[in-house]
């Protein structure tokens, strides 16, 4: 048989699933309606772009789309990860350095905004920047000029921006975390990425998607989704949206024997088993926690519920993070990506728990 056969879904209801309105973006639920022809409109445009949702719920397709529509999609595409990297980093990353600007610096280097020249830019994280380079992104957005870090030549660029945020950065302006005016010249034309429990309807596509690629790069032939396990891809809600989808059927293709992904297959949480963190130690209730709190002199019985709360969250939350580091190897970057948050905040939570030297 041949192993790059499109896989079908067995028992599924729907033998049909329409062209996709964009090539490359998987899904014809009413929910993604909106946002395609929102792409179809302002990629003919220059406008600044926002993109908005949850990690995972596909803005950097998107934003590959917008560009790839557009009048420059003959031109670069160039991705930065603003939350990957620290303050000094991500400015010469994005405006380029000279030789002895910094320790380090031994040659000039162009930064991404000259290498998009003439393409477009893809700001991914931008809630991550801090307010000092916040002023420099405002002065490329108004002006299309910028100096390399350590130079006072201007170069000029005629670079297209797309930006994504994961958190809502009205309330990060509310915080004063975020300039207002940045966020209103970032804000042209904003485009929410619904979350995948939003668009339900999607799943079975997605799924039979993710099923051939992942056929094909193992060289396997899982060519059946069986209905029950179908059903609970379904009705899982997806914290991690498509990405986490991907995920799991990447693992289902691995993992399975036969030409078939069933309900077995499928991690717990999705079968519907509820699954926890293990903290040692922890018998599995508030109660049992503080108890436990107590004994160790962390709290202090008949303290409010309140307080309790935070204590509870606070050490499942670090007992979380050591595990997922562990799991990840040390790798910071990999723990953060699968949770859920940046490179910087898991840096930050890393100080508030004490495991920066890895505990």
């Amino acid at each position: 048989a041949d192993s790059h056969q499109r896989p079908m879904l067995r028992n599924s209801t729907d033998d049909t699933a329409a062209t996709p309105p964009i090539k490359g973006i998987i899904g014809t639920g009413q929910a993604m309606q909106q946002v395609y022809g929102l792409t179809r409109q302002v990629a003919a445009s220059n406008a600044s772009v926002l993109l908005t949702g949850e990690t995972g719920t596909g803005k950097e397709v998107i934003a590959r789309a917008i560009h790839e529509l557009s009048p420059r999609g003959s031109g670069p595409f160039v991705r930065v990860n603003c939350g990957a990297l620290s303050e000094s980093l991500l400015e010469s990353e994005l405006f380029g350095h000279v030789r002895g600007s910094f320790t380090g610096a031994v040659a000039n280097r162009a930064g991404r905004f000259e290498a998009a020249h003439t393409g477009t830019i893809f700001l991914d994280e931008i809630n991550s920047t801090s307010p000092q380079l916040q002023v420099k992104l405002l002065r490329v957005l108004q002006e299309r000029e910028f100096e390399r870090v350590g130079d006072t030549e201007t170069i000029r660029v005629d670079t297209r921006v797309i930006a994504a945020s994961n958190r809502e950065l009205l309330d990060e302006v509310a915080c004063e975390r975020f300039r207002e005016d940045l966020y209103y010249r970032l804000n042209v034309v904003p485009i929410y990425l619904p979350p995948l429990r939003a668009r339900r309807d999607d799943i079975p596509q997605l799924a039979s998607h993710f099923l051939e690629i992942y056929n094909e790069e193992n060289d396997r032939f899982v060519t059946h989704i069986h209905k029950d396990a179908l059903d609970a891809l379904v009705k899982y809600h997806w914290p991690g949206n498509v990405r986490e989808l991907q995920n799991v059927i990447e693992r289902c293709v691995v993992l399975a024997t036969g030409d078939e992904i069933d309900l077995a297959l499928l991690p717990p949480t999705i079968r519907g088993e509820t699954v926890g963190p293990a903290v040692p130690g922890r018998g599995g209730d508030l109660d049992s926690l503080a108890r436990e709190l107590v004994e160790q002199g962390m709290t202090t019985a008949g303290e409010d519920d309140a307080n309790l709360f935070e204590r509870v969250v606070s050490r499942v939350e670090r007992e979380l993070i050591s595990q997922m580091l562990a799991a990840c190897r040390g790798v910071q970057l990999k723990a953060a990506a699968r949770l859920g948050i940046n490179r910087n905040t898991l840096r930050k939570k890393l100080t508030e728990h004490g495991l920066e030297d890895g505990e």
